[in-house]
This record gives structure tokens, sequence and C-alpha cells, in this order.
């Protein structure tokens, strides 16, 4: 990229986006527009498809008469095959292009949902899932690749409003799984008309998409290295982690703190939930303006500073009102981290754009799949409380360490 320590990410992408890359600099301005919508359309069915299994996540529970440990390892199954399809098949993507590795991911995603609630035993549901979460996991490496060729050819920031689009399909996706549930809509036939609709979307989505072709060199010229010898990518790594540990603590714990700790109704601790997943979204489709003008760094200084603020606003202060503003503000905070990250792991010189996010990404997602581990093992030996303490150090460290990774790296 550069090597000015000091070169923020928004800057690299005003001089290296000003125009269009090679492949797509014949392509219309209406064409790549295009382009971003269909990319925005591949997010939503990701976060659609994510939630509409969060939601029964008790129905399996239910159906195969599980145990913790036993739904525990369905859980990590599902991580695994994600961190597993993350890790292999990021040279597939390289080779094959975006637009085939999200229609090939997607498909297998939208077949593997339909099929998991139909499995009749819990032995044979586990590879279902475990296909699943590599479905998801390949779709979602490409198209944030995609995403960075789109962001290119545009020669405008859209990152962050692309994974808010994945938080949007994540709240219709939960929503539209409650109301199924509520009006006695069997689950399998839930399961089966959302893979439908992602698959249905697919076909309509990737036609659009630019047209990446395979790629032999790296994503801005020079020599290919191997993504396992690049310390940018490990240092980018290890800050998505800390993130992830954050976020995914977030899901599992704050509507369990909202009732435990703070002693607020049913109803008002699902409020603290959507609370933060709302700020999220919105913190996202904010993110690429507020990125373009004053730069990544300063983006996930501010951000990191704010989680960590609401996290210990509602730990030092837990009553209903301070707690649910408290987790609107870590929504806000985590909400550009991932964008922020991943953008920068694609434009990491020598390394193709899908491999560097591959990378980062199979590092990060082990914080999201241990974070909320860690978080309940501490609370166990503590209390909640201290257990959240937890996440609220990890902003601290983020905001410690993210500004200064990204300014050594000149990414």
């Amino acid at each position: 990229m550069c090597c000015c320590p000091f070169f923020s990410l928004a800057q690299v992408s005003q001089t290296t986006s000003s125009s269009a890359s090679p492949v797509h600099r014949h392509l219309a301005p209406a064409a790549r527009e295009r382009a971003r919508y269909a990319t925005m359309a591949l997010f939503f069915i990701a976060g659609m498809a994510y939630a509409s299994w969060g939601v029964h996540v008790p129905t399996v529970r239910d159906k195969f008469d599980l145990q913790p440990a036993a739904l525990s390892l369905a859980l990590f199954v599902l991580t695994g095959g994600s961190i597993a399809a993350t890790v292999g098949n990021a040279k597939w993507i390289a080779r094959a292009g975006t637009r085939k590795a999200c229609l090939v991911g997607g498909l297998v995603m939208s077949v593997s949902m339909a099929l998991i609630l139909v499995a009749p035993s819990y032995a044979l549901m586990l590879p279902v899932l475990a296909a699943f979460g590599a479905g998801m996991a390949t779709m979602d490496v490409a198209m944030n690749a995609e995403a960075s060729a789109v962001e290119e050819a545009l020669g405008r920031p859209i990152m962050s409003s692309l994974h808010g689009m994945f938080s949007i399909g994540g709240m219709i996706g939960a929503a539209v799984g409650g109301v199924a549930l509520g009006h006695g809509v069997p689950s399998a036939v839930h399961m089966l008309l959302a893979g439908l609709v992602c698959a249905g979307v697919l076909a309509v989505a990737c036609p659009v998409v630019l047209p990446h072709v395979p790629h032999t060199e790296s994503h801005h010229g020079g020599t290919r290295s191997s993504r396992w010898r690049s310390p940018v990518l490990w240092a980018l790594g290890a800050v998505a982690l800390i993130a992830l540990i954050a976020e995914g603590a977030m899901y599992d714990w704050a509507a369990v703190y909202m009732r435990d700790i703070v002693h607020s109704t049913p109803a008002f601790a699902s409020a603290g939930y959507a609370a933060f997943t709302g700020a999220m979204a919105a913190g996202r489709f904010a993110g690429d303006a507020i990125r373009a003008r004053f730069g990544a760094v300063q983006l996930v200084f501010v951000s990191a500073s704010l989680a960590f603020a609401g996290m210990v606003g509602a730990l030092v202060l837990p009553f209903s009102i301070t707690a649910l503003a408290g987790f609107a503000m870590m929504g806000l905070g985590l909400a550009n981290m991932m964008p922020v990250l991943f953008a920068a792991a694609m434009r990491v010189k020598g390394i193709h754009a899908a491999e560097g996010l591959a990378h980062v990404a199979s590092i990060a997602y082990v914080g999201l799949l241990f974070g909320p581990v860690l978080i309940g093992g501490v609370a166990q030996a503590t209390n909640l409380s201290i257990g959240l303490s937890v996440v609220a150090l990890c902003a601290a460290l983020v905001a410690v360490i993210g500004p200064r990774v990204l300014k050594r790296l000149g990414v």
C-alpha cells in the first residue's frame, strides 16, 4: 500500500480508488451501482440466514431433547465448519473469482439451512450444520472481497453500509422467524422458505456483481507472498479477535445481564439486546461517511472509546435506562470494527484480497467462538458484572492497539 505509517485507510482508498481497477475500468457508472446493490442483497440474505437459524436454536434443542453440552457441541460444529472453510477456501476463491464463490457458497448455505430441521437424528444434523457454517463462511469471504472491489470501482467507502445490510437482514430474519413461530408455521417449513428466498436472491444478484476474473497477482500489484508469513495480517487479525470477543459476548450475555443484574422485565431485557443490535446497524450505515471524512485510524479510536464508555456505564450504573444507553453505545462503538479491519486486510500489498480477508477472519472468528465462553467462565468464578468487564477491557485494548496497528502498517 503506502510506506507512510500515518497514512490512513480512508486516504489510501482515495488514492487507490480514484478510478476503477483495471478489471472494472470499462464498466459504466450504472453497472458499478448495480453491482453495489447486488452486493447489498448478498449481505442482506447472509444476515437473514444466520438470524433464521438463530431463532431455531431452541427448536433444535427441543426436537432432539439436547442437554446443554450436546447443544454446545452443535454450535461448535457450525462455527468449526465456518473456520475450516474460511481457512481452506481462500485460495480457491482467489482463483475462481468472487462471483462464482458467492454463488457456490450461497447455494450451499441455502440448501443446508433448509435441511437442518429435516435431519432425522442429532448425528445426521451435525454434518448439515457444518455444511451450513462452511457455506456461510465461503460466501462471507467472497462477498467481502466483492465489496472491496466495488468500493474501488466506485471510488468511495461503502464497506460499513454493506455490513449494515447484514445487520438489517439479521433483524428482519429474526422478526420473520418470531412471527412464523407465533403463528404456528412448522419450523422446517420456515427454514425451507428462508432457504428458497436466499437461493432466489442469489440467482438474481450474482450475475450483476462485478465480473471478477481469477487473480494471479496481488490485489495491488507486486509479488505474491504467503498470508501465513505476513505480520500485517497477524496484527490485524489480533485486533479483530479482541473486537469479536466483545461483540460475541454482547450477543450472548446482554439480555442475561438485563435480567439477572439489572432485574428488568423480560420485555425490557429484550429491549437491551435490541438497543445493541439496532445501534450497531445505525452505526454501520453512518460509518462510510465518517471513514471518508476522518479516516480509519480516528474511526477505530473513537469507536472503541465509545464502546468502552458504554460498557463501563452499564456496569457501574446497573439500572434499566443506563444499561440500555450503555448497550446502545456498545453497538455504535463496535459497529465499524469489522468493516474497517476487513477492508484493511483486503488491501495488504502482495496478498490477494480474498486470502487476506480469510486470514484475518479466521483469527477473528476464534474470538467470536470462545468470547462468550470466556465471559461465562469469569462470571462463573466471580459474577456476571466482573465477567462483562472483560468486554470493557477488550474495547480499551482495541482503542489503544487498533489505531497503532493501522498507523504502523500503513493500511
